[in-house]
């Protein structure tokens, strides 16, 4: 009879010990919803911040007794009330909060299988993304890319969230200027957001094409550059981008037509009409350079001619450029230098007559080529007047006057010649 007794005396102590533990998971929900309603109000932040030292008081309780420590309930809320600890730090100490939220946070998502807690874990992600955010704009304001990566890192493994993503994409950009394994990161993170609907998604073409070229990935660079100005044809951005991927990558037949186009579309645009210039000049240059080589008579006039015509072209649009502005320096130096070379052609052909070729025959071709020379004057000239230390519009304007026949001013033009070489010897800066 005794041990009867005894035994449900015994249970009955069990029994009121469970409710009391479950008393102190009560009292810690209590506590923590208390918290999330006078935490949006300033007036009430105190209160706040006393009923969260209060819940996080009482899940310690529940979460160190055996009888309710693996409870779903005890997980969420735990993960809960100690990520929004840390979200109200505000000294950057809350680590060891972080690191305890983060596991009640994994360990609630596996027991609660019927989602009973999905708020609340869903707050304590939420509370752990303010935390994550606060310390990765910090970071990153500090030029510390690296832990400023971690950060949206986190932030983004909290919550999924395409923002966290987005941050923690551009601080492994930047971190990958001085520690290359950031650029893996960077990549996979871009690539990420270009298969969502992001926002941003414009300017990730161009970030994540950028650094393709950076890390001399140039196949994915025009690949993506492209991509994004297929799906964003209007943004003059990732259309100047593109023109300028495709030249730095040789590609200077691949972009003409589109460089053409873009020009059409888009007449007031100095840096296409420049472009597009300075890809015919390319395209010309590998003619000419390809005639140069050519033996059969009627196969190289036609490859010079190809060249010449390109030329004309290429002399078209830096007039194009120039006309919306006259002091484009590059344009001028361009358009000079491409209005120069049929002059230093008719020059070479002088100076490369046979012996038996009469005074004539080289006066004329001379004069042929002071006449062309003469088209370019006054873009060398511009050219060094915006620039007097730029050694190619100092270097173009010499080679003016050391090809320049006029016999009248024969003295004047090698004086000129001369103190132009002194200037380019004596410049330091090799533009």
């Amino acid at each position: 009879m005794k041990i009867k007794l005894l035994m449900i005396g015994l249970l009955g102590l069990s029994t009121i010990t469970a409710f009391a533990q479950k008393g102190v998971l009560k009292d810690a929900q209590e506590s923590y919803d208390k918290y999330t309603v006078e935490i949006s109000q300033k007036i009430l932040a105190s209160k706040a911040k006393q009923d969260l030292a209060d819940a996080k008081t009482s899940i310690d309780k529940a979460a160190a007794n055996d009888k309710t420590a693996t409870m779903p309930q005890t997980y969420a809320l735990e993960g809960a009330v100690y990520a929004a600890t840390a979200a109200m730090d505000t000294t950057g100490t809350a680590a060891a909060e972080v690191t305890t939220a983060q596991d009640a946070i994994k360990k609630a998502k596996e027991a609660d299988t019927k989602g009973d807690f999905k708020k609340l874990i869903t707050d304590a992600g939420n509370n752990l993304a303010i935390y994550f955010q606060a310390q990765g704009v910090k970071q990153y304001q500090n030029g510390k890319y690296e832990l400023a990566y971690q950060a949206f890192d986190n932030w983004n493994q909290a919550t999924g969230d395409t923002t966290a993503l987005y941050y923690s994409s551009l601080s492994a950009s930047n971190a990958g200027l001085t520690n290359p394994k950031f650029n893996a990161y960077a990549t996979a993170g871009y690539n990420k957001l270009l298969a969502t609907n992001f926002s941003q998604n414009v300017k990730i073409y161009g970030y994540l094409s950028t650094l393709y070229m950076v890390t001399k990935d140039t196949a994915d660079a025009l690949k993506i550059i492209s991509t994004g100005v297929t799906k964003f044809p209007s943004n003059s951005d990732l259309r100047n981008l593109e023109v300028k991927f495709f030249l730095m990558a040789g590609k200077d037949n691949e972009i003409l037509g589109k460089l053409e186009a873009a020009v059409t579309a888009d007449p007031k645009n100095k840096e296409l009409c420049y472009y597009a210039g300075l890809a015919y000049t390319r395209v010309g240059d590998a003619a000419d350079a390809k005639a140069k080589k050519t033996k059969e008579a009627a196969a190289k006039g036609a490859v010079a001619k190809e060249a010449a015509d390109d030329y004309v072209k290429a002399a078209g649009y830096y007039k194009k450029a120039l006309a919306i502005d006259p002091n484009y320096i590059d344009a001028n130096i361009n358009l000079g230098n491409v209005l120069m070379k049929p002059a230093i052609d008719l020059f070479n052909q002088a100076n490369n007559l046979p012996s038996n070729a009469t005074p004539k025959q080289y006066d004329d071709l001379r004069a042929q080529a002071d006449a062309q020379f003469d088209l370019a004057l006054a873009y060398l000239q511009k050219a060094v007047d915006l620039d007097p230390k730029n050694n190619a519009a100092l270097t173009n304007l010499w080679n003016y006057y050391r090809g320049k026949y006029d016999k009248a001013h024969a003295a004047d033009n090698k004086a000129k010649a001369a103190d132009l070489k002194k200037q380019i010897d004596a410049n330091p800066a090799k533009n």
